[in-house]
């Protein structure tokens, strides 16, 4: 993929990442798309954290399930939505930011399975607060 296919595709996810009204609301933003993977960075503001001072769970997981679908998406080449993810929260996420990068494992014809690690960006570097796995699945048509 070239620079400027790379450059039209991300500016093209993030816009329709911007189009989701919690996407503001948290300042996620999509900082890079490779042929089969992307990464999502979200700053760590107070407003975001839990009772105990950490960034909380469910931005963590917004995180991982929209790289995870970002990732599949540039994999099937169309709409999709989340079929199912997982996550398992290894560390708490204090920081400045987090970022989620994923990666497409395999793409099939109507589905493709994805990964993703989300990491604490801090003064000391990069430190691994969870990962997730999930299924994206071709949005199919409505019915009529």
């Amino acid at each position: 993929m070239s620079v400027v296919e790379q450059n039209e595709m991300l500016q093209n996810f993030q816009k329709r990442l911007q189009a989701q009204p919690f996407t503001e609301l948290i300042q996620a933003t999509l900082t890079q798309v490779g042929d089969d993977s992307c990464e999502l960075t979200i700053p760590i503001r107070d407003e975001l954290k839990q009772q105990h001072g950490f960034l909380h769970g469910g931005v963590v997981s917004y995180a991982a399930d929209n790289a995870l679908t970002i990732a599949g998406a540039i994999s099937l080449g169309k709409a999709v939505v989340t079929s199912e993810f997982k996550i398992n929260y290894v560390r708490p996420a204090i920081g400045h930011a987090i970022v989620a990068r994923a990666q497409c494992i395999h793409a099939g014809k109507t589905q493709a399975v994805c990964r993703c690690e989300i990491y604490a960006i801090t003064e000391a570097g990069e430190k691994l607060c969870a990962v997730a796995q999930g299924t994206i699945a071709l949005l199919s048509s409505p019915a009529k």
